[in-house]
C-alpha cells in the first residue's frame, strides 16, 4: 500500500465511530493556517469561521445582517455607520467584547504586517475607503467612509475577509505574531495537526445571537456536540470508505461518484445551489485570443448544455452570468447566453483569419471543482469545431500561480462565491497593468461596477448589471458556465446538517444521533 493511502487510513482511525460525539468532517486538503482572513483558502475560512465572528454576517439568503452587532444605523448620506454590540458575548478566554476590542482588531486588520487578505478593500486602493473608526461608548462602534458604498456591509460579511473577525488580543504572542484564535464563535480552536486533522471544542459559554433556526452565519448558532474534527484527506477512495463505514460523517465528493455513493445504506446526498462559478476564460492580451472573434468563435463552438451536463453529472444549469441564479438580480437580461452556432464558428475563425494554431486549456484535477472535466469536454468540441486544442494539467497551486500572473491562453478555472453582484464582477474585471490576474479589462465595466458599489437603489443596481451582463457577452473576456450545485455526502446519523449559497459547511445546530 502506498504511503498516501497509508496516512488517509491511518485519518480515518482517527475518525472512528469510537468517538460518538465527535463530528467528523472530510477535507480536501489541510488548512492554511488559524489566523482569520490572513493565508487563508476556502478550507481554511470553512474551519476558521466555527471560531470567529463579525459585526455582521451573510444571512441563508445571502442578505447581511448583524452578528456581534445587535443593530446597525446607516447616516442618511450613507457616510456613517454605527453598531451597538450584543450584550454579554464573551470571547473564548471568558473576557466580555466590548468596542475596545473592535476598534484593536480594525487597527490591527489595518497594519500592512498583518497581511489581511481584505485590507485592499477598505483603504481606498480598490474603492472604498474607511476614514474613522471610533468607540463612543463600550457598546457603541462607529465606522465612516469617504464616499457611500452600497458594498460597505457585504464586504464586512465576506467570508474571504473572515467576516471581519472580532478576535482577542490574547490571541497574538507577546511579540505581536499571531498564535491561535480567541474568538467569539460556538467552537474554539482544540488542536491542530498539520496534515491530519483540526479539532475543534465546543465553547460551553457561547451566547448566539437571537433567531429559532440556523440563518446563515446569523441566527441560532449553538454548538450540540462536544467536538468536530475537520480531517485533510485527499484520497477519495478513502473518503468513500468512511463514510461508508460511518467513520466519517460529512464529505464533498465529485458528481461522478454520486450514483455509487447513493446506493449505500449508511449516508444521504444532500444538495443546494451556490454563488460559486464554473468558467472558461480567456487572456486577450494573448496574440490570437486579443481578437474578439476568436474568443465568440469559441463560445458559439461550445454545446454549452451538453458541456455543463457532463461535467457536473447533469446538476448543473447553464448560466453564462456572473450573477448567481438565486439572486433576486438574476432576470430576464442575465439568463442571455451563448448558442452553440458551427455556422458562425465558421465565419469567425474566417474573419480572424485563424490557420489552426492551438491554443493551449489549462486545467488541474482538483475533485472538488470540474476543472479537467470542463477541460477534456471543451477540448473535443473545439476540435470538432475546427479549433486546434491541448489541455495542459498543472497542479493546483501552479495553476493558481499562472492564474496570479495571468501567464496563459485559456484557463478551465472556478470563481469562488461572491453573494453581491458588484462583488462577483470585481473578482474578474479591472486593469490588467495593474491586476494581471483580472480577466476582464474594460473601462466602461469597471465605471459600471463602481457605480453598483455606490449605488443603493435596487432598480438602478439591476440596470447597471443588465448592462454589464449584455457588455460581457459582446467582449467575451470569459465564459462563465455553470453555478455550482453543492453535493455533500451526509452519514444517516447527522441530524441538521445543509449545504447553502455561501458554499461552506456549518456544524453549529447540527447533531448525531445515537
Amino acid at each position: 500500500m502506498n504511503r498516501r493511502l497509508t496516512c488517509a487510513f491511518a485519518l480515518l482511525a482517527l475518525a472512528s465511530p469510537a468517538t460518538a460525539q465527535t463530528i467528523n468532517v472530510a477535507l480536501n486538503a489541510d488548512i492554511r493556517s488559524t489566523n482569520p482572513g490572513v493565508n487563508r483558502d476556502d478550507n481554511t475560512d470553512a474551519v476558521v469561521l466555527h471560531m470567529v465572528e463579525g459585526l455582521v454576517g451573510y444571512r441563508e439568503n445571502g442578505a447581511v445582517a448583524p452578528l456581534l452587532a445587535e443593530k446597525v444605523a446607516v447616516s442618511s448620506d450613507g457616510l456613517t455607520y454605527t453598531f451597538t454590540l450584543r450584550q454579554g458575548v464573551k470571547f473564548h478566554n471568558g473576557a466580555e467584547l466590548t468596542s475596545a476590542d473592535v476598534l484593536w482588531n480594525w487597527t490591527r486588520y489595518m497594519d500592512p504586517k498583518t497581511d489581511w487578505r481584505c485590507r485592499s478593500e477598505f483603504d481606498g486602493r480598490i474603492g472604498m475607503k474607511v476614514t474613522g473608526v471610533t468607540a463612543p461608548d463600550p457598546s457603541t462602534v462607529v465606522m465612516r467612509l469617504e464616499k457611500p458604498s452600497a458594498l460597505f456591509l457585504d464586504t464586512m460579511a465576506r467570508t474571504d475577509c473572515a467576516m471581519v473577525a472580532i478576535i482577542h488580543k490574547d490571541s497574538l504572542k507577546p511579540d505581536g505574531s499571531f498564535d491561535k484564535p480567541i474568538g467569539t464563535g460556538p467552537f474554539m480552536l482544540g488542536d491542530w495537526r498539520r496534515g491530519e486533522f483540526v479539532s475543534l471544542k465546543r465553547f460551553d459559554a457561547y451566547v448566539s445571537p437571537p433567531g429559532d433556526k440556523r440563518d446563515g452565519y446569523v441566527g441560532r448558532k449553538n454548538a450540540l456536540v462536544p467536538e468536530i474534527k475537520f480531517l485533510a484527506i485527499a484520497d477519495g477512495a478513502t473518503v468513500k470508505a468512511g463514510l461508508i463505514s460511518g467513520a466519517l460523517h460529512v464529505a464533498d465528493i465529485p458528481d461522478s461518484d454520486l450514483p455509487e455513493m447513493q446506493k449505500s445504506n449508511s449516508v444521504q446526498v444532500v444538495t443546494a445551489p451556490s454563488a460559486t462559478k464554473h468558467a472558461l476564460l480567456f487572456q486577450s492580451r494573448d496574440p490570437l485570443l486579443s481578437d474578439v472573434r476568436m474568443r465568440q468563435a469559441i463560445a458559439a463552438a461550445l454545446d454549452l448544455d451538453e458541456l455543463v451536463a457532463q461535467a457536473s453529472n447533469e446538476l448543473g444549469k447553464v448560466n453564462n452570468s456572473a450573477v448567481h441564479m438565486a439572486s433576486p438580480y438574476y432576470g430576464e437580461v442575465q439568463r442571455q447566453r451563448y448558442d452553440h452556432d458551427p455556422a458562425r464558428v465558421k465565419k469567425l475563425l474566417a474573419e480572424a483569419g485563424y490557420k489552426g494554431q492551438t491554443i493551449k486549456l489549462i486545467a488541474n484535477k482538483r475533485a472538488t471543482v470540474p476543472s479537467f472535466p470542463v477541460a477534456v469536454v471543451a477540448q473535443a468540441m473545439l476540435q470538432a469545431a475546427g479549433i486546434n486544442s491541448e489541455i495542459e494539467v498543472l497542479e493546483w497551486a501552479t495553476q493558481l500561480d499562472r492564474y496570479s500572473k495571468g501567464n496563459y491562453q485559456m484557463m478551465s478555472f472556478s470563481y469562488s462565491a461572491r453573494i453581491d453582484p458588484a462583488q462577483s464582477y470585481n473578482q474578474f474585471s479591472g486593469a490588467k497593468d495593474t491586476y494581471p490576474s483580472k480577466a476582464w479589462d474594460s473601462r466602461r465595466a469597471d465605471e459600471l461596477i463602481e457605480k453598483a458599489t455606490i449605488t443603493a437603489d435596487e432598480a438602478e443596481r439591476q440596470k447597471l448589471f443588465d448592462e454589464l451582463h449584455k457588455l460581457m457577452l459582446a467582449d467575451a473576456p470569459l465564459i462563465f458556465l455553470y453555478n455550482q450545485v453543492d453535493t455533500a455526502m451526509v452519514s444517516k446519523r447527522l441530524r441538521g446538517f445543509a449545504p447553502w449559497v455561501a458554499s461552506k459547511p456549518r456544524l453549529w445546530e447540527v447533531g448525531l444521533a445515537d
